[in-house]
């Protein structure tokens, strides 16, 4: 544990001021109190669909409230600090924590305070670049609690962005009769190999699923991952639109078919373990799962916090193989 004489009073934060720009900034750093961490950050990711939402002020008036994240300072467009990835060493607090490595639904910050009950540890095992996955393997992990995949389903997973690959790499390890990346990209097959699935084009991929997960954020993918569906399969829906409203095909014969559209979203545990399993409890989970290396392919890049503001520009414009990028503090 650090003196707390010696610890830093300020701590220094990204935040977006205006629709395509951010800056750090410089703030007070309070000290924490009998039931909160200090937590120096060692990395942070940035999840590129979202937070390319929130850099270009993107994200509908209409759902404001709902997007805000656990730590989010400001409103949106901006002044904003935004950010839910991030992995740190806990310097002061409750005992058992201190000088362990722990995941935090916070912002791009060097050092903060909040809630011991807030941080889950890290695992041994499982590096602090791949830790900042635990959001989007949490995600994951609650659409998989939704699907419900059966023992030798035939299963699809539509949009090989960084949700959906999080919940590829999740099927993989389950016995299933076949499973499918589809994304329309030649150059995610690269990805589907380091997670051991199979990637085809959406043109390509086989019908008469039981289980589509649809993770592409597009109208088309959503229309693709129906028509891939057999007979009262299910679709389950992990896409966010931001300001798009898509136009569902339902149409046609998706009555006739008793096809079925799902909603999954993090904020609330399933319904299907709701009973028995906590936030907690999933968090844990998905850390839990990130001991599989695989995972490392999602990581598409690296860079020191001080570049942030630069780096948020560049991804938020012309980067399609972007996936999770991660800051680097040290």
């Amino acid at each position: 544990m650090t003196d707390a004489a010696q610890q830093p009073r300020t701590s220094r934060a990204y935040w977006t001021v205006e629709p395509g720009r951010g800056e750090l900034r410089t703030a007070p750093l309070p000290a924490p109190g009998p039931d909160e961490v200090l937590v120096r950050a060692l990395r942070s990711g940035i999840s590129r669909g979202t937070e390319r939402l929130v850099h270009r002020g993107l994200v509908p008036a209409r759902v404001h409230e709902r997007m805000r994240a656990p730590f989010q300072e400001g409103a949106f467009p901006g002044p904003v600090k935004y950010g839910y990835l991030s992995v740190g060493v806990v310097e002061q607090g409750p005992e058992p924590l201190v000088g362990r490595r722990v995941f935090a639904l916070h912002p791009h910050q060097d050092r903060y305070v909040l809630p011991a009950a807030d941080v889950t540890p890290v695992p041994e095992g499982v590096p602090s670049d791949r830790a900042v996955l635990a959001g989007p393997v949490e995600t994951a992990v609650n659409a998989l609690w939704e699907a419900a995949p059966r023992f030798g389903d035939r299963v699809a997973v539509v949009g090989a962005g960084m949700i959906g690959a999080c919940a590829a790499a999740l099927l993989a390890r389950f016995p299933l009769a076949r499973l499918q990346l589809v994304d329309p990209q030649p150059s995610r097959a690269g990805l589907a190999r380091a997670l051991g699935v199979e990637h085809v084009r959406p043109e390509d991929a086989a019908g008469e699923c039981d289980v589509v997960v649809h993770a592409s954020s597009t109208a088309a993918g959503l229309a693709r991952g129906l028509e891939l569906l057999g007979d009262e399969g299910e679709l389950i829906e992990m896409s966010w639109y931001g300001d798009e409203d898509p136009a569902v095909p339902l149409g046609a014969d998706f009555h006739a078919r008793r096809l079925q559209i799902r909603a999954s979203q993090v904020g609330v545990v399933a319904p299907a373990r709701r009973a028995r399993r906590t936030t907690a409890d999933r968090r844990a989970a998905a850390l839990d799962a990130l001991r599989d290396p695989r995972f490392d392919a999602l990581l598409t890049g690296s860079s020191p916090f001080e570049e942030l503001p630069a780096t948020m520009v560049r991804l938020a414009g012309d980067a399609p193989e972007a996936l999770c990028h991660v800051v680097r503090y040290d």
